[in-house]
């Protein structure tokens, strides 16, 4: 597996540096008007840190112009521009943002953050392209759809979908639907010196058989779904857009669910048939993919997604970036699993006296181990289950709860120290080296929350629930 990870880190960096052949930093010049002042951050929509400032520039006053430096491994690229700005300056600061390509052209952005999205009010510069383009192609492709969109709705409100007048309308809408993905191609074709011409081949309109069932149609959208889709173009996987456009795809496959067993192994199969698809593309989308549904299958918790994902962790051509990590999962799912040895940690009791986790007496036939953040969300929803219902089944009769916070900043170390208060009874402590502690480590701990349900007496961990509901179907069964 290293001589893997060494092959693939070298692969890694050269065609990262050929998806962005002679690519340059590239200036953005923002004039402020309108407001008293504003901080300006920007922010990618994709890559590592998306979502996150990767440049703030504070306090420009109105009048003032911003030079933002965007460094060369980000473009070509999809960005956010976030302005924070205040009327007076003792104001509260109000937020508006801007999204917009980036290519290799510099680039100069009058801006008036009240009114951010208004052409009148906030536009670039006089022979601008990229953006340009978009807005021509936003405005042309409503044109084009408009008549297949009528068809469309028709064909899947009309109540008698076997007779001539219907055929007669299935036959319209597959020739204007022929049309419009030529028409398409072309404006791919003739813009394909663009980085904004990737994002077209979204809009694709798939083969649907319009004259079987609701279910056929379904079937049919599933395997059509990547006709039309370059996998070869390694800046596919700088857009935006590719990841709306596969959460589309899965949501085909989820609309299908019936129970959680079956939505898991819908999203397993969705997965393995997108790989595939893109096995065959650049290894920089081929890695993109298996990202995707892997960080999908952690939200999730879908250990059989995870598991699917082993083979392409051989290939070499797959450029994910999160082997580590799945690797690591992979390496919990068979270690961390009902009937094996829950590992043993120290813990403190509420008096701060050090508790060996495998040598603590109790009468509870149950011990549950919870890894938690006091600052996550889901942990806070868990949680405000978890805590009543751990009252009312009886508390510390039925379970000893330990409680492992993974917080790690200051700021979540303080909510962890409030939030641990309003819950008595349970032993609390605070993993050092957060998620990359021992004890987190040694329950590969990826993610929060996890909880781990152990048998007092063995040792020997019972269940892995994921909800309130199956932490007590659990206990019920012994």
């Amino acid at each position: 597996m290293k001589k893997n990870l060494r092959i693939n880190s070298t692969l890694l960096l050269f065609l990262l540096g050929s998806a962005s052949v002679n690519a340059q930093n590239v200036e953005l010049k923002v004039h402020v008007s309108g407001v008293y002042s504003t901080k300006i951050s920007l922010l990618p929509l994709s890559g590592s840190g998306a979502l996150s400032p990767i440049i703030e520039k504070a306090d420009v006053k109105n009048g003032e112009t911003s030079v933002l430096t965007i460094p060369s491994e980000r473009i070509p690229g999809q960005f956010v521009l976030r302005f924070d700005y205040k009327d007076n300056v003792s104001g509260n600061p109000y937020p508006s943002e801007r999204y917009f390509f980036v290519g290799s052209q510099n680039l100069e952005l009058w801006a008036n953050p009240k009114a951010i999205n208004n052409s009148d009010s906030t536009w670039f510069q006089k022979g601008e392209k990229e953006n340009a383009l978009s807005a021509g192609f936003v405005k042309e492709n409503g044109k084009q759809r408009a008549q297949l969109s009528l068809l469309q709705n028709f064909l899947l409100g009309y109540d008698q979908p076997k007779s001539a007048f219907y055929n007669s309308a299935v036959s319209e809408y597959e020739k204007r639907r022929i049309e419009y993905n030529t028409w398409l191609s072309g404006e791919i074709q003739k813009h394909s010196d663009a980085f904004v011409s990737r994002t077209f081949q979204f809009q694709y309109i798939p083969l649907v058989d319009f004259k079987g069932t609701e279910r056929d149609r379904m079937y049919n959208m599933m395997d059509h779904y990547f006709d039309h889709m370059d996998f070869k173009d390694p800046l596919l996987a700088k857009t935006a857009d590719l990841k709306d456009w596969m959460n589309g795809y899965v949501n085909l496959y989820g609309t299908m669910a019936t129970s959680v067993a079956l939505r898991d192994s819908l999203f397993s199969l969705a997965g393995q048939r997108a790989i595939e698809k893109a096995k065959s593309g650049h290894p920089l989308v081929y890695g993109w993919m298996v990202d995707y549904f892997y960080k999908g299958y952690e939200g999730f918790n879908i250990s059989s997604g995870i598991k699917m994902l082993e083979p392409y962790l051989q290939d070499p051509r797959c450029l994910t970036t999160k082997r580590l990590e799945i690797e690591k999962r992979l390496q919990g799912i068979e270690s961390i699993r009902a009937g094996s040895i829950a590992p043993d940690f120290v813990t403190t009791d509420a008096s701060g006296k050090s508790v060996q986790f495998h040598s603590y007496k109790t009468t509870a036939p149950y011990k549950l181990v919870m890894f938690w953040s006091a600052d996550c969300l889901h942990c806070k929803d868990l949680v405000e289950k978890l805590y009543p219902w751990y009252v009312k089944a009886g508390g510390k009769k039925i379970m000893d709860v330990f409680a492992i916070s993974v917080d790690f900043t200051d700021t979540e170390i303080k909510v962890w120290e409030e939030a641990k208060t309003k819950l008595v009874g349970w032993k609390h402590s605070l993993a050092k080296g957060g998620i990359n502690s021992p004890e987190a480590s040694a329950y590969f701990i990826l993610s929060t929350p996890v909880l781990v349900l152990v048998d007092s007496r063995t040792n020997k961990i019972v269940a892995l629930p994921d909800t309130i509901e199956d932490l007590e179907t659990s206990v019920q069964k012994q």
